[in-house]
C-alpha cells in the first residue's frame, strides 16, 4: 500500500510531520546559525573538518551526519543507513544544542531529507554543495531531477559555497539566493594544490583571496590525503572563513584533524602492508578514492567491494570499470543486499571488469560471504608494499541482508583477519 502512494503525497505528509516537530520543540533552528552541507561525495568529511575547527577555535558548535551527532563535548548515534535522520530527531537534536548554549551547527543533508522535507523549519544561514554526481537514480530517475534536488538547499541562504570543479557549478551558480562563494578551480575564490604527499600525511597549498583582492597563500599540512580531500579542505575553510575566523587559526586546526570513522581509515597492527577502510559507493568516489591510494602505495593495490541491493542500478557496470582501471586485484563481494540476490548484484558489476579486459580468478574474484572476501583480501592475496582498500561500508554498523539488519564492522573484520595472519 506504501508503495502505491505518490512520493509528491509523501512529501506533503513529511512537511507536516516536520511543522509538528519544530512545534514541539518550539523551532530552536531559529536561534541557530546552521550550516547546511549537502552533496555526493565528501559530505561526512567536510562537515566533520568544519566541526572539528569550530570546537578547536573555543566556538560552541554541534553537528549532525551520518556518522553520529555531536555536542557539548557527547557524541549520540543518528541511525544506520539514514544520512538526514527523521524530522523529529533533527528537531529533537537541534532543542538540546539550544538548551546547551550551541550557537554554530554544521548539518549534513542528503537529496531524500531535501525532497521529504525532513530540514523544513530550519533556515540555513550557509549553504554548502560538495559536488553532485550519479547517485540515487532509483529514486530521483534522472540526474536533473537530482541535481535541482540538491539545489534546494540553496533557497534563501546568506551565503552559497560551490564547487568550481565540479560539472553541477554551472547550473547551480544560478540556483537559489545569497553571496556565491567558489572554491575549486584556479581563479576561484578558495583553490590550492598538493605540494607532496609522503603516505597518509599531505602537505596542500591553500590560495584566496582577501578582502583587498590580493592573493594570500598558505600551507597546512593533513592527515587526509588525495584531491578530494583539498576539495574537502578548500569548502571548510570557505565555510570557516564565512563565519570571521582567522586563517592561521583555521589552517592550525585543521592539522589536528585525525579525520572520520570509516573514511580513509587506516587498520594497522604492524603488518608491512597497507588496510584501509573507506565509504565510497559511487563510481566518482570510488574512483577518488583509489586514485588517492594509488599514488600512496608501492606494489599492488587491492580493492574489496560490492553495490547496495534495490538502489541506483545504473552504477554497477560503472564501478566495475572503475575499479578495473585503477586497481591491480579486486574482490567483488556483498554490501547491503537488501532483497536483491548478491550473486546478481556482483555479476553486474563484474560485467564492468570484463568490459575493460578483466579475467575471473585472474585479476578478480566473485565471493559473496563479505567475511571471506576480507579474509582472502588481507589474509591471502597481500604482500609487502600493497595495499587494500575495503570499500562501500565505512563507519556503518550493519547490513541489510533479506531486509534485515544484521551487525556489521569492516574495521573489526579487517582487524581479524590481521590478527589470524599475523599470529596474535
Amino acid at each position: 500500500m506504501k508503495e502505491r502512494i505518490p512520493q509528491p503525497a509523501k512529501n506533503i505528509y513529511h512537511l507536516v510531520i516536520a511543522f509538528i516537530s519544530a512545534l514541539i520543540f518550539r523551532f530552536p533552528a531559529f536561534r541557530l546559525q546552521v550550516i547546511g552541507v549537502t552533496g555526493t561525495d565528501g559530505k561526512t568529511t567536510t562537515v566533520s573538518l568544519i566541526y572539528h575547527i569550530l570546537s578547536t577555535l573555543g566556538m560552541k558548535a554541534g553537528m549532525i551526519s551520518t556518522v553520529e551527532a555531536k555536542f557539548g563535548g557527547k557524541s549520540f548515534e543518528t541511525g544506520f543507513h539514514v544520512t538526514t535522520p527523521s524530522s523529529f530527531l533533527i528537531q529533537k537534536f537541534l532543542r538540546k544544542m539550544v538548551d546547551n548554549k550551541i550557537k554554530v551547527v554544521i548539518l549534513e543533508i542528503t537529496s531524500h531529507g531535501l525532497d521529504q522535507n525532513r530540514v523544513a523549519f530550519v533556515p540555513l544561514h550557509t549553504s554548502l554543495i560538495t559536488n553532485v554526481s550519479q547517485e540515487h537514480l532509483d529514486y530521483h530517475k534522472n540526474y536533473k531531477n537530482y541535481l535541482l534536488t540538491k539545489a534546494k538547499i540553496l533557497r534563501n541562504v546568506n551565503y552559497r559555497v560551490l564547487n568550481s570543479e565540479d560539472q553541477s557549478f554551472e547550473m547551480l551558480k544560478m540556483l537559489g539566493s545569497g553571496q556565491l562563494v567558489a572554491f575549486g578551480k584556479l581563479g576561484s575564490d578558495y583553490f590550492g594544490e598538493i605540494i607532496n604527499s609522503d603516505g597518509f600525511s599531505t602537505n596542500y597549498a591553500i590560495h584566496y583571496k582577501t578582502k583587498q583582492k590580493l592573493l594570500k597563500t598558505m600551507v597546512v599540512q593533513s592527515n587526509l590525503i588525495g584531491e578530494f580531500n583539498l576539495s574537502n579542505i578548500l569548502a571548510a575553510f570557505a565555510v570557516c572563513k564565512i563565519l570571521g575566523l582567522e586563517d592561521k587559526k583555521i589552517l592550525s586546526a585543521i592539522e589536528t584533524f585525525t579525520g572520520v570513522p570509516g573514511r580513509m581509515e587506516q587498520v594497522d597492527l604492524g603488518q608491512n602492508f597497507k588496510v584501509v577502510v573507506d565509504f565510497a559507493h559511487t563510481p566518482r568516489s570510488l574512483e577518488l578514492a583509489l586514485s588517492a591510494l594509488r599514488g600512496n602505495t608501492e606494489k599492488k593495490l587491492i580493492c574489496v567491494f560490492g553495490a547496495a541491493g534495490e538502489r541506483d542500478k545504473s552504477k554497477r557496470l560503472l564501478m566495475g570499470q572503475v575499479a578495473a582501471n585503477l586497481a591491480d586485484l579486486i574482490i567483488l563481494t556483498s554490501e547491503d543486499p537488501r532483497s536483491e540476490n548478491p550473486e546478481k548484484i556482483i555479476a553486474e558489476i563484474a560485467r564492468g571488469i570484463e568490459k575493460v579486459g578483466g579475467e575471473e580468478n585472474t585479476n578478480y574474484w566473485k565471493i559473496v560471504d563479505r567475511v571471506d572476501a576480507i579474509n582472502k583480501a588481507v589474509g591471502n592475496l597481500a604482500e609487502v608494499g600493497d595495499t587494500v582498500v575495503i570499500l562501500g561500508k565505512g563507519h556503518e554498523q550493519s547490513m541489510n541482508i533479506g531486509g534485515k539488519e544484521i551487525p556489521w564492522d569492516d574495521k573489526k573484520v579487517a582487524t581479524e583477519s590481521l590478527k589470524m595472519r599475523l599470529g596474535i
